[in-house]
């Protein structure tokens, strides 16, 4: 016990009695707010799930109190974006009024970045107010009772409401044996001893169970596969729509060339044969067949078109000389 005389603990659970209580050894409430958390408590009057305005994951919410009365929304928003990226923001109002209750819940998208908020945003400065952060212990720490109902950890007042084993002011090591006995005959939760640390040490918020981790992975992986599989899904209908597309431009470069046919007078046995389930390779030889035969008629045109006016030079020059003759023999004449 000497060892632990400059030492802290904090306590895993919540009993009214031992919040009250400086170093967690008390068996009697030391004053009626205790008494009344105690009545709650026991008879189960709170249910920390009742809130319907209680949203996300509690393994990735801080709670922020000793707010300014001035602060809002995109004000807490914007410091506390500094630890992480905020998933979800609630500042809570009075009911009728509509004033800052001066606290209020921050979720992050991640564990990590909410356990570096709940280190480092600590005692942080806004809007001239000396904030102070700690885990969302309504959710996660059994047996809560909030300060409304007599429960409540920390506060301001060094007298009247005291509460203990939180962060701001934790457990005092005990001076004297802890009363086991007793406490067993109340029904109180013994303090608990074995986690001392010191003042200078940062108290770790509970840690989320392996079995919400693996269904969360498992989710995850779940979720890439899903992706995977629309994106392959995505890009074969792309694939689809694309070779529709090539096959409309072929359809229509056979019609143009149907078309520029029709206009220059090519009779129907010289067009290329494009049935429905023509190929596009056959199109082309199609065409380019077309197009050499288009060739070979032009080439033949063009040498009968030689042959005939090299006759015809060829004749007019046997006749010209034979012209010639009669004309001279009749002017001798």
């Amino acid at each position: 016990m000497s060892s632990n005389i400059n030492s802290v603990f904090y306590a895993e659970s919540y009993h009214p009695i031992q919040a009250g209580s400086i170093d967690g050894t008390d068996i009697l409430p030391h004053d009626n707010a205790v008494y009344r958390a105690l009545l709650c408590s026991n008879a189960a009057l709170y249910d920390p799930t009742g809130d319907p305005k209680i949203i996300g994951d509690p393994y990735c919410t801080v709670f922020v109190g000793r707010l300014s009365h001035l602060t809002t929304e995109p004000t807490l928003h914007k410091a506390m974006s500094k630890y992480g990226r905020v998933k979800n923001l609630r500042l809570v109002r009075h009911i009728v009024t509509g004033a800052s209750r001066r606290f209020a819940f921050v979720e992050f998208e991640t564990e990590r970045e909410m356990r570096r908020a709940y280190q480092d945003a600590h005692h942080a400065i806004i809007d001239d107010a000396e904030i102070i952060v700690d885990y969302n212990r309504q959710r996660l720490m059994p047996g809560w009772i909030p300060r409304r109902l007599g429960g409540g950890l920390g506060g301001r007042k060094e007298s009247g409401q005291l509460r203990f084993g939180g962060r701001e002011r934790p457990f005092r090591a005990p001076l004297q044996p802890i009363p086991y006995e007793d406490l067993k005959k109340l029904g109180i939760t013994p303090p608990p001893e074995g986690r001392y640390m010191s003042r200078f040490q940062v108290p770790s918020p509970p840690r989320k169970p392996r079995k919400l981790v693996e269904k969360e992975e498992y989710s995850y992986k779940r979720s890439s596969v899903d992706r995977e599989e629309l994106s392959q899904r995505s890009s074969s209908m792309e694939r689809d729509e694309h070779r529709r597309t090539v096959g409309r431009k072929q359809g229509s470069r056979k019609r143009s060339y149907v078309e520029e046919e029709s206009q220059y007078g090519k009779s129907s046995e010289d067009r290329p044969e494009c049935s429905p389930n023509t190929t596009s390779i056959e199109t082309d030889h199609n065409y380019k067949s077309t197009l050499d035969r288009e060739e070979h008629y032009h080439s033949r045109s063009n040498a009968e078109g030689g042959e005939i006016s090299r006759k015809r030079s060829s004749r007019y020059k046997e006749e010209r000389p034979s012209k010639r003759h009669r004309h001279y023999s009749r002017s001798n004449h």
